[in-house]
């Protein structure tokens, strides 16, 4: 099987630290990233690269980030980025959760006293997620009340702006468009170098990143190969996870004695042979 070209099991496995994902690496250079917030705010002429500061949180452990993207503009706005393939609105909690950890941050660094009787001057915050999935209803916002307080009347509220395709051409767009074709190599050759040679030589063919894919081929490469041994990693371990719960039922029916150890394979998911050699053990 082609799957031997991503990961083996005695393969050593490559770490992911700065280079998270294609979205963290692609808008964690500059010139990408005014690109990204020039699409968030089409209206802004003004805005440079040198006026944005990336204010992500770090994870303390490792160098990857521990939100996807933050960065802010001058003193005045605020703007987190989530990435998200699978609908969870559960990401507005997450979002408000970076915000208060960033708004913190951004107090210590500027000597904001928030005990002192002067109001505090604080950038103007934007949530937004960028949904990469299949979804039919495509609301807008995901707000927290409406969403886990629909009936009460609570004093707070936060709304992160949903992004799904961007406008044609965009970097948003483009990007959204390289996920699409990933996701179609993928179904056609697996997990494999073979399925992030062909995504990358579509998406140049498309005009689609194609100077950020010139430019980080290798790096590009390296990320998504690390991305599908980090999942078949997960995947094996969940399988792991699911015998050694199979094969605690199916000890404690044992010692039971009160089924047979065709019912007991039955009844735990587990072979015939599987469950003799836990008998035999157990008997020992």
């Amino acid at each position: 099987m082609e799957n031997k070209d991503i990961v083996s099991a005695t393969e050593p496995v490559m770490k992911r630290t700065i280079k998270d994902s294609v979205f963290t690496d692609l808008f964690g250079i500059p010139k990408y990233l005014i690109k990204l917030y020039r699409a968030l705010h089409p209206e802004d002429k003004i805005t440079e690269e040198n006026d944005i500061t990336d204010v992500t949180i770090k994870n303390i452990l490792t160098d990857a980030p521990y939100n996807d993207l933050a960065f802010r503009i001058g003193d005045t706005v605020l703007l987190l980025l989530e990435q998200q393939s699978t609908w969870s609105v559960n990401i507005v909690i997450r979002e408000l959760m970076y915000l208060m950890q960033t708004y913190n941050e951004y107090c210590t660094t500027n000597g904001i006293d928030l005990y002192h009787s002067k109001k505090a001057k604080l950038p103007r915050p934007e949530l937004y997620v960028l949904y990469i999935g299949e979804r039919k209803n495509r609301q807008e916002f995901i707000s927290f009340k409406d969403e886990f307080f629909p009936d009460q009347d609570i004093t707070i509220d936060a709304k992160v702006k949903v992004i799904y395709d961007g406008q044609p051409g965009d970097i948003i767009n483009q990007y959204v468009r390289f996920t699409k074709v990933a996701n179609d190599q993928i179904k056609k050759y697996g997990r494999t170098k073979k399925a992030i040679e062909e995504t990358i030589r579509i998406c140049k063919d498309e005009n689609v990143l194609t100077e950020y894919l010139r430019e980080r081929e290798v790096e590009v490469m390296d990320i998504m190969t690390a991305l599908f041994d980090e999942e078949e990693i997960s995947r094996r371990h969940d399988l792991s996870v699911e015998k050694d719960k199979a094969e605690s039922i199916a000890k404690k029916l044992i010692a039971n004695g009160k089924m047979s150890l065709e019912e007991i394979a039955e009844c735990a998911g587990l072979t015939l042979k599987e469950v003799e050699k836990l008998a035999n053990i157990e008997l020992v």
